[in-house]
């Protein structure tokens, strides 16, 4: 049996540029959208690269339990001894906030303060030791789930028990400090086979659309305007930031081999961490104007791995 690449995944509009690439390279992919399925344990895995792009928003697309079925093909896969990319801890990583925040400050990587609830009085509970603006995210999020900023312990209490309030799938609502930025932007760090690739600047003055295949809306309230529209993504050349090495540390620590890893800058230069996306997308008009292709770049990795494999 022919040794191919198998892409994981559940939304067939972030992996379309992907499979034009390994296209592009006639690599020999097949396409796991792992929405239904089954496994047969007493059967080994096919042989090949098998790259996990589970999204943690997959249930915003009808695919509630997409990452838990992941979860158990790659236990399948791991136990066979299979190349597996971006593999169960990236998973873990992937639809964990949590997760990530602790695994971030043990390689002394700054986020955010932040405390996980769940309840509603617990919601309210971690608020109350916040002394300026907070805002409120979903532990297992992507596209800005549930992120909104509040002024006061009052506002917050009339949202959480309004219908409004919109918990998070799996329960827990994360309750972080505001980071004011100087200007209007945040930097989103792309890394290919753990290292890093380049980096890009989000444009937050219309809004925190950070996913630069989706629209990722949080409210009106964290949405100033601008008389004089920028690109929203532009990759910035000769980046720099101190926590570059401890990233690329972190990726290899966990298993991650493909990420964008999202952080901000306060008004005195610190900067927080405060999101590593497994199933990295890339901006088609911020890339043709730098000459960069995360995908491409993407598509070459997993070619190399395949020649690799096929050499043993």
């Amino acid at each position: 049996m022919e040794r191919k690449v198998y892409v994981i995944h559940e939304n067939q509009e972030w992996t379309k540029p992907l499979f034009d690439a390994l296209n592009e390279l006639n690599v020999p992919y097949e396409d796991w959208f792992l929405h239904e399925g089954t496994i047969d344990l007493t059967k080994e895995p096919p042989e090949g690269i098998f790259y996990n792009r589970m999204s943690a928003s997959s249930h915003t697309r009808n695919h509630r339990f997409s990452p838990e079925y992941t979860a158990s093909v790659l236990s399948w896969l791991e136990s066979h001894g299979r190349v597996v990319l971006n593999n169960s801890r990236a998973l873990q990583l992937e639809i964990s906030k949590v997760a990530q925040y602790t695994s971030l400050q043990s390689f002394g990587i700054p986020v955010p303060k932040t405390i996980a609830a769940i309840g509603k009085e617990q919601i309210l509970e971690a608020a109350s030791s916040f002394s300026g603006p907070f805002i409120t995210k979903h532990n297992r999020a992507g596209k800005g789930l549930g992120v909104r900023k509040f002024h006061s312990l009052q506002s917050l209490k009339e949202y959480v028990e309004s219908d409004e309030f919109e918990p998070s799938i799996d329960g827990i609502t994360l309750v972080q400090q505001y980071i004011e930025a100087p200007k209007p932007y945040i930097m989103r760090c792309e890394f290919i086979n753990g290292s890093f690739f380049y980096a890009v600047r989000v444009d937050t003055s219309q809004g925190f659309e950070l996913c630069p295949a989706d629209a990722c809306q949080i409210g009106d309230s964290y949405c100033p305007t601008t008389k004089n529209p920028k690109p929203k993504f532009e990759i910035i050349q000769n980046y720099e930031n101190p926590y570059l090495k401890q990233y690329e540390s972190f990726l290899r620590a966990n298993n991650i081999h493909f990420a964008g890893i999202e952080c901000i800058e306060d008004q005195n230069g610190n900067i927080y961490t405060y999101d590593v996306n497994t199933n990295t997308n890339y901006n088609p008009e911020a890339e043709a104007k730098a000459g960069l292709f995360g995908m491409r770049a993407i598509a070459k990795e997993l070619q190399t791995y395949l020649t690799q494999l096929e050499s043993k």
